[in-house]
């Protein structure tokens, strides 16, 4: 069984991102006092007495907004309730019941399915009583109060959450789906080509660069198989962060990162490979993920019967430090070459858990020796005892050897081609521990 979904919704600026980092354990969400500043669904894996489920922050509705991005928001926030199975309505004892508050309830009636309210910032009991009977008047059942920032009542709260769970949705196994993050400059697409693949507006796109300020997950099932999707902030140059809210996007981009089986880094075919894309790409390859490289917009240039290969060799030059990095070349807009993706994507993980027997390894290490003569110093020439794999996601290696300082950064990557040579490893990269050994005979 899947998971219980929680929703959080109402008014901007009411608390929902507190409460929902205070649920999550974990500062995920962006709060400041600016409204509107949870621009898209922020999804977290909770727990609450023994039951686990998934928290979905919404960006606050304003029920009668034109303005572009609000009214988006307010889309987001009735998906988010149409997917739950329980919501958290939120208010704010400080302000009183508004009239925004009245047409959220209305909103959650109509879904017809269960509805917690919570009156939040009630950091005393005694002094805000009185104020909290007055949300009776919404008409969607008891108030219960709490205070996100001085975490007051969440128990609460939580056990009426879990009341209202489906039965037969309690703990549920380690999640193993793929998850593949979706990282990128702003404005290349990343949203775009979710949406694409999801077949629904699941992430704001709009023109305003930097609209996906926080990472969402997006579940898409593609021949019975299911695949995660992590959207994540644009990274920016440093030199244009001027909000505090792009810092936090930043690390939310390498936490997804972390999350992540693979990272598809996206790249805007009309700007060309920058050394932008270089950072973002080298936070994916520091951290051992299998990593494909889509060059975005591809219907928008102008080709020859070079064109590929020049871009080819741009990105392969920027890209140095990860030439196992697989390219492909898509258009979100027109979906041109999208379900190679999966193909991509599913070859990197297959890649990503891939087992070599350490007596093949041994032959290999053997006949690179034999090739290519291990560096010496000072009289001391490097041997290499023995290979073995240790680990995977990413395949990892350790090299036994007479002296680590000998083994030159150079003589490993040799090392690391012979076994490319003969496995491949696309797609993935490959560490390499080196552990001194002392001679037999010493």
């Amino acid at each position: 069984m899947s998971k219980p979904i929680v929703a959080i919704v109402g008014r901007p600026n009411v608390g929902k991102s507190t409460l929902f980092n205070v649920i999550a354990g974990d500062r995920i969400s962006i709060v400041q006092d600016t409204p509107g500043v949870t621009r898209d669904r922020i999804y977290a894996d909770c727990n609450w007495l023994d039951w686990n489920f998934t928290l979905i922050d919404t960006g606050g509705i304003e029920p009668e907004s034109k303005d572009i991005i609000l009214s988006q928001m307010r889309e987001q926030a009735q998906i988010a309730i149409d997917t739950a199975d329980v919501t958290i309505f939120i208010t704010d004892v400080r302000q009183g019941l508004q009239d925004a508050d009245s047409k959220v309830a209305d909103m959650l009636r109509k879904s017809r399915k269960p509805v917690v309210l919570a009156v939040n910032k009630v950091d005393s009991f005694e002094k805000f009583m009185p104020d909290v009977y007055e949300f009776y008047n919404l008409g969607i059942g008891d108030p219960v109060p709490v205070s996100a920032a001085s975490r007051l009542g969440i128990g609460d709260l939580l056990d009426e959450v879990v009341k209202d769970f489906p039965a037969g949705k309690k703990t549920e196994e380690e999640d193993e789906r793929p998850r593949i993050a979706i990282v990128g400059k702003p404005n290349v697409g990343k949203s775009s080509l979710i949406n694409r693949l999801l077949g629904e507006n699941r992430l704001i796109v709009s023109d305003i660069a930097g609209t996906t300020r926080d990472a969402v997950d997006a579940a898409v099932k593609r021949n019975g198989k299911e695949y995660v999707f992590i959207d994540t902030a644009g990274l920016r140059r440093k030199n244009k962060i001027k909000e505090e809210l792009e810092r936090y996007s930043i690390i939310r981009t390498v936490t997804a990162v972390e999350r992540a089986d693979v990272v598809v880094v996206v790249i805007d075919a009309t700007e060309g490979v920058t050394e932008q894309d270089a950072k973002i790409a080298g936070i994916a390859h520091e951290r051992g993920k299998g990593i494909l490289i889509a060059v975005n917009k591809w219907d928008a240039v102008e080709k020859d019967n070079k064109t590929v290969n020049k871009f080819t060799g741009k990105i392969r030059e920027v890209l140095s430090f990860m030439p196992y990095a697989e390219i492909l070349y898509i258009s979100a807009e027109t979906g041109q070459r999208l379900p190679k993706l999966y193909d991509y994507i599913d070859m990197i993980i297959e890649n990503q858990n891939l087992r070599i027997a350490t007596g093949v390894l041994n032959e290999i290490m053997t006949e690179a020796v034999a090739l290519q003569q291990p560096p010496s110093d000072k009289g001391k020439r490097l041997k290499l005892f023995y290979i073995t794999q240790v680990g995977v996601k990413p395949p990892t290696f350790v090299i036994f050897v007479n002296d680590k300082e000998l083994m030159h950064f150079s003589y490993t990557r040799y090392i690391e081609n012979k076994i490319r040579e003969a496995f491949g490893f696309r797609g993935t990269s490959l560490k390499f521990i080196i552990r001194e050994r002392k001679e037999k005979n010493q």
